[in-house]
């Protein structure tokens, strides 16, 4: 099969090379997935999991990617729950090899089924992007109906899956992001938007939630305008400052069928839409990710291009 692979980390993206791969064999509780379309996080080449396993032994040449939707074509042993030919969605496991490939093997609990009516490339681009929005707001935030969220990078991929998701549970949002953002957080649901560059953050006064995936010195300004008992989520590591009378909790996202069935739900009936910028076949992913453009919305690969 064709797949993108990495083996020097100080390469980078620079680095990367569509090779020839065998096709990965389903373990037990796996499927195995023909990839249609898959997402990717510039930030993963960062990631430790690209590069070593649970035990820190070097496992490249490693394929990166971790979103995917796709169809079912082998099941492993004491599988259930999915069947060969159906359609899915998911987000495969960080150590092990991922979707920027034509097949991917992963663990069948990773997968919620994909509507017929939501194409692969939408489905691509909801795993990571809804998870982290999901769990940020709803597990770790406690977000309640009549709060306000300060939410960073409120036009991005998580941001403006964040900005829809707050909204839709009564929560008061306030973007941020640069200038030429602006509109496109707006567009998403913000009532309020900060220009990181040009207006003054501190002008917002006090909001129970912060959103945050920039860390920092915004990181650390924002934490000094959550009110008592209010939280700061961050996706960027371990928090560099506090609230004085809250929480700061950091986290990685992990897969929940539960919830990609709730997010791909709101997709299907107007409640959530997704934000993709860049699409582009895997022939030319390499040179789509190492593009100096600034891409804005998130960037999928489509692999089988049939639906």
């Amino acid at each position: 099969m064709k797949a993108i692979v990495v083996t020097d980390e100080a390469a980078g993206m620079a680095g990367m090379k569509l090779v020839e791969r065998p096709e990965p064999q389903a373990a037990i509780n796996d499927v195995v997935v023909q990839i249609h379309a898959s997402g990717f996080v510039g930030t993963e080449l960062a990631w430790p999991s690209t590069w070593t396993d649970r035990h820190d032994r070097d496992r490249t040449p490693s394929i990166p990617g971790h979103e995917l939707a796709g169809v079912v074509t082998a099941l492993g042993y004491g599988t259930t729950g999915l069947s060969i030919g159906q359609r899915v969605f998911g987000l495969a496991d960080w150590h092990r090899d991922g979707t920027l490939a034509e097949y991917v093997a992963m663990e069948a609990r990773n997968l919620a089924p994909l509507p017929g009516d939501v194409d692969f490339t939408v489905g691509a681009s909801l795993p990571i992007s809804g998870l982290t929005a999901w769990q940020g707001l709803f597990q770790h935030g406690r977000l309640q109906a009549g709060q306000s969220i300060l939410v960073h990078g409120a036009a991005g991929a998580v941001g403006s899956m964040v900005t829809q998701l707050a909204r839709e549970a009564g929560g008061y949002v306030i973007g941020t992001g640069r200038a030429a953002d602006r509109q496109k957080a707006l567009d998403f649901g913000a009532q309020e938007f900060v220009d990181l560059d040009n207006d003054t953050l501190e002008d917002v006064g006090g909001v129970d939630l912060v959103f945050d995936v920039i860390g920092g010195n915004i990181q650390k300004r924002s934490v000094a305008l959550i009110r008592a008992g209010g939280t700061l989520v961050t996706v960027v590591g371990p928090p560099e400052a506090r609230p004085a009378e809250g929480a700061a909790i950091d986290f990685v996202v992990e897969a929940d069928r539960t919830q990609l069935v709730e997010v791909v739900q709101r997709v299907r009936d107007g409640r959530l839409r997704t934000n993709i910028g860049t699409v582009a076949a895997l022939g030319d992913a390499v040179t789509t990710f190492n593009s100096r453009e600034r891409r804005s919305g998130k960037t999928i690969i489509r692999v089988h291009p049939m639906q």
